[in-house]
């Protein structure tokens, strides 16, 4: 990925602690909400209740769509993130203790939590990890409309989605998961590897 771009989007994921992502509903229909998230690098946190219609909807279909950005005083200062990802529940007790601490560092301005709105714990909220597979990178100060897009490879720090290994990993039928951290690039399928493309560069009409 173009350092340039990388630093503008963990620059961007940083400076904001709101999205609205979609889900899709058991009729097709998107679901769009917005919610609360962390970071860690590229790697998003979000929490939802239990029975939450969000949790039943990546029950059934776990891709997502979702937006992150701000008001602007001028239209030329519009930025803002726009991703297409894979969610993930989390199962592990360390990563949903460490996603509800990176949540709360979202916050510093609230030293503390009213003694009626404890802090959840993971038993009893549902926290996804969100894993981008496209991200486009909305930036007018360098066009009417301008995006950079990306499409993501899995880098070695990142978490895997689909827990193979790369003796059994197979592009073709695990195309729509994230290859394992020890595939190389060379190691991939020309089919995949055209889909791959490092930064691709549009104006949106």
């Amino acid at each position: 990925m173009d350092e340039a771009i990388k630093t503008k989007i963990l620059t961007l994921l940083d400076q904001h602690r709101n999205m609205t992502i979609a889900t899709l509903r058991a009729d097709g229909w998107p679901q769009a909400t917005t919610v609360g998230y962390a970071n860690d690098a590229f790697t998003l946190y979000f929490l939802c209740g239990l029975d939450s219609q969000k949790a039943a909807n990546l029950a059934r279909d776990n891709r997502v769509s979702l937006t992150i950005d701000d008001d602007t005083p001028e239209v030329m200062e519009i930025t803002g993130l726009s991703m297409a990802a894979r969610a993930e529940p989390v199962v592990d007790r360390a990563e949903a203790e460490k996603a509800l601490r990176l949540l709360m560092l979202k916050y510093p301005e609230q030293k503390s939590l009213p003694s009626s709105l404890p802090m959840p714990t993971p038993e009893n909220v549902r926290i996804f990890r969100l894993t981008p597979t496209v991200i486009s990178v909305l930036d007018y100060s360098k066009g009417f409309g301008h995006t950079d897009l990306v499409t993501c490879w899995l880098e070695p720090e990142q978490p895997r989605s689909n827990g193979r290994s790369a003796d059994n990993w197979d592009p073709l039928l695990d195309g729509s998961s994230w290859p394992p951290a020890e595939v190389s690039a060379a190691a991939v399928r020309p089919q995949l590897k055209a889909q791959l493309a490092p930064v691709q560069t549009r104006i949106a009409r």
